[in-house]
């Protein structure tokens, strides 16, 4: 398990959080698409189709907990992320480097930095990458033209088979993921900036996405079944942490 030795620096930190002037331009001459969603949503898959077509820039986040082993090959870094010593990540949170950081589960604190927008920008890309709820808030703030969509697994039960599939998970970590999930369902569902979109088939979903981020017609009867999932899966979310 990933445990963070300066947690409380790092809420300090992200409390009143302002980013530097450098980094206000660079936001500025950058087209921003950014993906939520609970865990083992599937999102990480939505988001490589996508890359596919070529017009995006895949934002490599990077954060500070360890590499881990997915399918039998280790994380690298510069590909899943950039991994980073906590000391690096304060220092630069501090300095305004990152368009938006958030501390997960109490475990890690992971972010989109600055440099890898600038990179979109020079290539002229649509960035795209996943973020936190707290983290896309933070992005709507600075940004507020910035593209923000809910991925959604199909179902209650197929997103707690992927879960369960994902390996080993001890009692506390599943009831926090739990906990977050609820967080997130509620966060989306109060906010009227996001768009759903539920991931039942990859390539369909990731189709989904494109339009969105290229701000082509929104199809509103879709959107409101992908909203009563989302209720759905909230409201079932918290039935099962009362269970916890």
């Amino acid at each position: 398990m990933n445990k963070l030795e300066h947690i409380d620096e790092f809420r300090a930190a992200l409390k009143d959080y302002t980013l530097s002037k450098v980094a206000l331009h660079t936001l500025s001459q950058t087209k921003l698409v950014l993906l939520v969603a609970t865990t083992s949503s599937g999102r990480n898959t939505v988001l490589r189709e996508v890359v596919k077509t070529g017009d995006y820039h895949f934002i490599v986040s990077d954060t500070t907990r360890k590499p881990r082993v997915n399918d039998g090959v280790l994380e690298q870094s510069g590909r899943e992320y950039w991994f980073r010593t906590e000391e690096e990540m304060l220092s630069e949170i501090q300095a305004g480097h990152f368009l938006e950081a958030a501390i997960i589960h109490d475990q890690q604190v992971s972010g989109i930095s600055v440099r890898e927008l600038e990179l979109a920008a020079k290539d002229d890309k649509i960035a795209i990458t996943d973020a936190e709820i707290a983290g896309a808030d933070n992005a709507k703030k600075y940004k507020p033209d910035t593209v923000t969509i809910f991925v959604l697994p199909p179902s209650f039960e197929e997103w707690q088979r992927r879960l369960k599939h994902r390996g080993d998970m001890d009692a506390e970590e599943f009831k926090r993921r739990m906990q977050s999930a609820a967080e997130e369902y509620k966060h989306a569902l109060e906010r009227d900036y996001y768009q759903f979109v539920v991931n039942d088939d990859v390539v369909v979903a990731a189709e989904k996405v494109n339009r969105l981020a290229k701000l082509e017609t929104i199809d509103e009867a879709d959107q409101a079944l992908a909203r009563d999932l989302a209720e759905q899966l909230l409201v079932s979310t918290q039935a099962l942490l009362e269970t916890l």
